[in-house]
């Protein structure tokens, strides 16, 4: 149809289909990809709950939920993997401190308890966070800006 169109119309026409089908395919790659809504809909701050996908770049144990619960009075909660935690952070614009985590004191199998001890270390060396909107992370950062544990969202 836009052949039988673009035949029969003045030079302006075959311009106005091009520009059709770029807004087209704009609207397809929007629609299939996310484009804009995955930003709008991650958050920009790390008030809120989420699961670590990476601990200092060694991944994490499958099945074993370490998470990360952070209020906006500061509250800190969550999951070691074995043992809940609690306690206070500060948050002032891109700084994050935690401070007073006390945690449960449960035994589990040595690797859980060697990525747990391996979490809360990285909660206690973080100086500042980050959020990669496109692949919808939390980062959690030392002094030397060295990524520490990496979230999604929960």
């Amino acid at each position: 149809m836009a052949m039988a169109m673009s035949k029969g119309k003045s030079k302006g026409a075959p311009a106005l289909l091009t520009r059709r089908r770029m807004l087209g395919a704009s609207l397809l790659l929007t629609a299939l990809w996310g484009g804009p809504t995955l930003a709008q809909d991650m958050p920009l701050t790390p008030v809120g709950a989420w699961l670590a996908d990476d601990i200092g770049g060694g991944g994490v144990l499958d099945r074993i939920q370490t998470t990360l619960v952070l209020g906006a009075d500061g509250a800190v909660s969550g999951s070691g993997g074995c043992n809940t935690y609690s306690g206070k952070a500060k948050l002032a614009g891109p700084a994050l401190l935690f401070g007073g985590l006390s945690s449960s004191r449960m035994a589990c199998a040595p690797a859980v308890m060697a990525q747990e001890q391996k979490f809360l270390l990285a909660l206690e060396r973080t100086r500042a966070w980050r959020i990669d909107p496109l692949k919808r992370k939390l980062i959690l950062i030392d002094l030397t800006g060295t990524e520490l544990v990496r979230f999604s969202t929960r």
